[in-house]
């Protein structure tokens, strides 16, 4: 039975009374004193008002209805719901909101939702970016604690005023290389459930979704479904005496673990639902393949899945059982989002030749493009509304009415060639979340050599948007300055010809790419004051950089807090930090041999013991920046509630008497 065919539709209608109004959100998106933006899904079209209230009034001093907001059927019983409301709205004041829909209040329908000693949902719109949450990677089924959910029991306890201004979510909200057994299975079920809709596929190993869905291949066997290439231009097909020989197929998609890797649209727009919310979850069987058996399609599991699926079962359904704390703290903290590759897939535009080999297919190019239009759908569209003309709405909703190839492969070829995934936040100061992933600097020596991951034009505008401001906030989902000896690996690696092996993806592996933004750096008329937030790695840390050989330099900071919900492999960890003290330290030679070698790099401890300066911890980063655009406080909150905080150098000490936070005492802080 197909999300599309008769019988499911009628299954869908008698299920259709059984949903809850609110599938997933509200989450609070884009809001400045000019919009309140509002992203959620619906099982109906969402009729009834916003009401926005100063404070404890009873009477809204605003309001707007819902039936002129953007709502796009992406299914029988689902309705994406962007709202930008417009109006001229008070700062730094308390505000709360309530949406009166046909079925009633949201605080009446969702009270989980409101904090202790609420009556509505609260919100302040600052106007300084004066507290920032920021953290990414969040693996619903890694082994640990959603970080997440330690940052709303955080934001519980503060009171309005002093809550965060804003959540900037880096890069990896999803994994959709890397879906747990019981996760996809739920999301078959959500399609089902939801009528999201079938899809056909060309050059592809099963002619639909459906298809695949009733398959063997459906859990833990989709990596012998994903397309493979074979590889040209290298020195072994180019011999003469050699070309007799069977060319060796590789998998386009690289990524380690890919045997539920995501395919089709109506699947990646499950997952964002089962991601962000408790309400859908509740309708599926968490264990409904094992009351089958374990039967998929006309076989069994074999057993090594069936462990597997036990283990990920477990850590799922501790996932769930924080979602509801994590759908309160985005429907009250305003919520920012960029896209890493693990939001499409590992490696996603790594190199030249694995661009070639992706987009070249028919069906690795679909995958791709359902990605994006899952991450606009459900990401992008709320960082900054205004970037999406008519244009996408139109060919959104031209699909989503009647589902074809020709529909489909027009939206994604829009998705293809936009090129707006970055945008500004108008805070004091001004943030810049930037692209790294859809506007590569390609390498014109070797196609397997890493792109940079920026091209001149990019960071050319990127420059611009810098001069004259005295202060900035860069989002940067890959740190800007990383762990060199990280570095050297990768490089080696990529001197190998093996780049995708190691995930060789930092600002400096790429000539032009890491000279032009050092550059960005030394132009006078640059910010005095650089905060570049990243993440990534799954490892936190801090960075203060000064330029060489300048007497006024820029401040330039770096705060990495990765994962929300992963960490690095601890042993490794402990081996690269030990082998980069050794070989980099503040006057060892070889970082002449570095690209950043116009900078000086003081590293930060961590003021609680038992931690390397590289923090190996699930946690949401925490920023908490001075009138100036200068960190006051750097920290760490962990899934486990700690808070590890990242003090001044004795050379940011004395750069900045009486700072008012004691320097760490640890003598190697500097690395040149």
């Amino acid at each position: 039975m197909t999300a599309n065919s008769p019988d499911n539709n009628t299954h869908n209608a008698t299920r259709s009374h059984e949903l809850p109004l609110f599938l997933t959100g509200p989450v609070l998106r884009r809001c400045n004193a000019r919009v309140i933006t509002l992203w959620m899904v619906t099982s109906a079209p969402l009729e009834g008002e916003f009401l926005l209230f100063q404070g404890k009034e009873a009477s809204p001093f605003f309001q707007a209805d819902f039936t002129r907001e953007q709502q796009i059927r992406i299914g029988q019983s689902a309705w994406v719901v962007m709202a930008q409301f417009s109006g001229d709205f008070p700062l730094d004041t308390e505000l709360a909101y309530d949406i009166d829909t046909q079925k009633g209040a949201l605080t009446a329908l969702l009270p989980e939702l409101l904090y202790p000693g609420e009556e509505r949902l609260t919100l302040t719109i600052k106007s300084r970016a004066d507290y920032i949450q920021h953290g990414s990677c969040r693996n619903p089924h890694f082994p640990g604690k959603d970080s997440l959910v330690a940052a709303d029991e955080k934001v519980a306890t503060l009171p309005l005023g002093e809550r965060p201004a804003l959540l900037m979510m880096s890069g990896d909200q999803i994994y959709a290389d890397h879906v747990a057994g019981p996760t996809l299975d739920a999301i078959s079920q959500v399609i089902d459930l939801l009528g999201l809709p079938d899809e056909t596929f060309t050059d592809a190993p099963y002619a639909s979704l459906s298809a695949l869905r009733a398959s063997h291949h459906q859990l833990y066997g989709r990596d012998q479904v994903l397309p493979v290439y074979e590889p040209t231009g290298n020195w072994l097909s180019d011999t003469r005496m050699l070309r007799w020989l069977p060319a060796k197929q590789r998998p386009v998609f690289t990524a380690n673990e890919c045997e539920n890797h995501l395919i089709g649209l109506s699947e990646f727009l499950a997952m964002y639902l089962l991601v962000w919310s408790p309400n859908v979850w509740q309708l599926v069987e968490t264990d409904r393949l094992e009351k089958q058996g374990f039967q998929c399609g006309e076989q069994v599991l074999a057993d090594k899945w069936q462990q597997l699926w036990q283990q990920e079962k477990t850590e799922i359904e501790e996932f769930i059982s924080g979602l509801v704390k994590v759908q309160r703290l985005v429907a009250h903290i305003p919520t920012y989002m960029i896209f890493d590759d693990h939001d499409v897939t590992d490696d996603w535009n790594l190199t030249v030749g694995w661009e070639q080999a992706a987009y070249q297919h028919a069906f690795s190019k679909r995958i791709i493009g359902n990605s994006l239009f899952g991450y606009w759908l459900c990401q992008g569209w709320g960082n900054d509304p205004e970037q999406f003309d008519d244009t996408f709405m139109a060919m959104a909703r031209t699909y989503f009415s009647a589902p074809d190839t020709a529909s489909h492969d027009a939206m994604i070829d829009h998705l293809y060639d936009f090129e707006h995934w970055h945008y500004q936040v108008e805070t004091k100061p001004k943030m810049l979340v930037l692209d790294t992933r859809t506007r590569r600097w390609h390498s014109e020596s070797k196609m397997n050599k890493p792109s940079g991951l920026m091209d001149w034009e990019a960071l050319t505008e990127m420059q611009q948007a810098l001069i004259h401001e005295p202060a900035v906030i860069i989002v940067s989902p890959a740190p800007i300055f990383g762990v060199k000896f990280i570095e050297t690996l990768q490089r080696i690696m990529t001197l190998l010809g093996k780049p995708l092996v190691v995930d060789a993806e930092n600002w400096m592996a790429h000539p032009g790419a890491a000279n032009t933004l050092l550059s960005i750096f030394t132009h006078t008329k640059t910010p005095t004051h650089f905060v570049i937030i990243s993440g990534d790695v799954h490892y936190s840390f801090a960075y203060d950089i000064q330029l060489r050989f300048r007497r006024n330099s820029p401040n330039i900071y770096q705060i990495t807090a990765s994962g929300i919900k992963n960490t690095f492999p601890e042993k490794l960890l402990r081996f690269c930090e030990r082998m980069d003290r050794l070989l980099y330290s503040p006057h060892s030679p070889l970082n002449w041999f570095t690209k950043r070698k116009r900078m000086k790099i003081y590293k930060r401890d961590p003021d609680t013991p038992g931690h390397g300066r590289l923090v190996n911890s699930s946690c949401i980063g925490e920023l908490w920046l001075k009138d100036d655009g200068q960190p006051e406080r750097i920290a760490i909150l962990t899934a486990e509630g700690q808070s590890i905080g990242f003090p001044p150098t004795r050379q940011e000490q004395k750069r900045h008497s009486g700072a008012g936070e004691k320097a760490t005492a640890r003598p190697d802080n500097n690395e040149s």
